[in-house]
């Protein structure tokens, strides 16, 4: 079936960088792109109008642990300043003997859980994926039975080989992720340099740092795709006087997946977005936790690079919105997603840039500036999936959102009121997490 899309924006691709094509069409057969820009000629089955819209490649969210992430709402505004705002040693981890009740992604490996909440985890996952314009993601690190039913969930699936933190692998588990990276030509992530406290313990059990000792092993490189990065030696919150991290992931064009929006709520950034690509990082963004909202994530990813770059010609709209395309597909080894040109695959959605019925976008002159400023993912219109339409004016065939949310609140309603049984300081939810206001009687 060959499908044409009418757009009056549509984001292309030349020679490796992206362009801007005023009323243009693109036309998809099966999976593949056979034409980005004006004037097709050929017959096409159907047309898809996309008048005051911007068809954009599908976004790449490189950064991904799945499921309604209801412990995470339990640090907001707070948390122990022992950790220094490391969010997996607040929530993640319970008292000896004990488990997370209610999230079966913390049970260990081999334990029995339910199906259901598992099916939940990755139904809410990648619904909301969808529903923000991701068409390709990163599942970050998990247990077997959250990827099985992320695999029931999904279609096209490829491999990547995630050690899920530098300093909880040994080094001969790193350096096996290396050889099967190499044999099958597999990309590779890992949490490294995210943490005060993983700095510290991995320069002190290897005089290394955590990047230094990735370089060590040989595993710098552009399908590396290293979680956060955020607190290397050239950061100078570390107070750490050799800075040469930031030269040896430039030197090796190693991808970092940036997740400003999950940072910065634990009062941290990436220092600086400037400093990062002129050294020749390739940066590419996730969502991390929540939301999984992309536009947000380059608006907040923009507005923070600005600050700590200390100009506003820093983490452009053009950057970030790259980082959210380009970069990720960079990240993951593909040149056949991340862009809208012939021959790529047929990852697209389509932006509605009227606001969806409101005047947040105003007059829209640069779309892409204007979704990076005024977006959000709910202005995501259509989703296509490898030449599938998978969501058509916002809704998602067979998914009962209402359903989910629902789901996903019983759920988190188990972990926040069992949360005295397995935290390791024995508080209740309310003492963990204190409410906004004091709840009236």
């Amino acid at each position: 079936m060959r499908t044409k899309i009418e757009a009056t924006w549509i984001v292309g691709c030349e020679r490796g960088h992206h362009t801007l094509i005023r009323d243009g069409e693109l036309v998809f057969e099966g999976n593949r792109i056979l034409h980005v820009g004006k004037g097709f000629e050929g017959k096409v089955d159907r047309v898809i109008d996309a008048k005051g819209k911007l068809v954009s490649p599908g976004f790449i969210d490189t950064h991904v642990h799945s499921g309604h992430r209801a412990s995470h709402r339990l640090i907001t505004d707070t948390g122990r300043p022992m950790y220094y705002g490391q969010p997996f040693l607040e929530i993640s981890v319970p008292k000896e003997g004990k488990v997370v009740k209610g999230d079966p992604r913390y049970l260990k490996h081999g334990d029995a859980g339910s199906a259901a909440a598992f099916e939940l985890n990755a139904a809410f996952t990648v619904a909301e994926l969808l529903r923000n314009g991701v068409t390709t993601f990163v599942e970050y690190g998990s247990q077997l039975s959250v990827q099985d039913a992320l695999l029931a969930e999904v279609g096209r699936v490829r491999g990547i080989l995630v050690p899920r933190e530098v300093e909880t692998s040994s080094v001969e588990l790193l350096q096996d992720t290396l050889r099967a990276a190499d044999e099958r030509k597999l990309p590779m992530a890992t949490h490294a340099a995210y943490s005060v406290i993983e700095f510290y313990e991995v320069v002190k059990e290897h005089m290394k740092t955590p990047i230094e000792l990735l370089d060590h092993l040989g595993m710098l490189r552009p399908t590396l795709n290293i979680g956060h990065g955020n607190f290397i030696s050239d950061n100078p919150n570390l107070n750490y006087s050799a800075h040469r991290d930031l030269e040896l992931m430039g030197r090796a064009g190693v991808s970092v997946s940036h997740c400003p929006i999950n940072i910065v709520r634990r009062a941290r950034t990436l220092d600086n977005w400037q400093r990062y690509q002129q050294a020749g990082v390739n940066l590419c963004l996730g969502s991390d936790t929540y939301p999984r909202d992309m536009i947000m994530n380059m608006r907040t990813a923009s507005y923070l690079g600005k600050i700590t770059s200390h100009t506003y010609l820093a983490a452009t709209s053009a950057d970030v919105f790259r980082a959210a395309t380009l970069g990720g597909a960079i990240s993951v080894g593909r040149d056949d997603i991340g862009r809208l040109a012939p021959g790529a695959l047929a990852d697209i959605i389509i932006v509605d840039l009227s606001g969806r019925n409101t005047l947040r976008y105003g007059p829209v002159r640069d779309p892409v500036k204007s979704v990076v400023e005024c977006g959000v993912g709910d202005d995501v219109d259509t989703a296509i999936v490898d030449g599938k339409v998978v969501m058509e004016g916002a809704v998602i065939p067979g998914v009962d959102f209402a359903k989910l949310r629902a789901q996903a609140q019983a759920a988190a309603e188990q972990i926040w009121d069992t949360l005295a049984d397995w935290d390791p300081l024995g508080r209740t939810h309310e003492q963990a997490c204190p409410w906004s206001y004091p709840r009236a009687e």
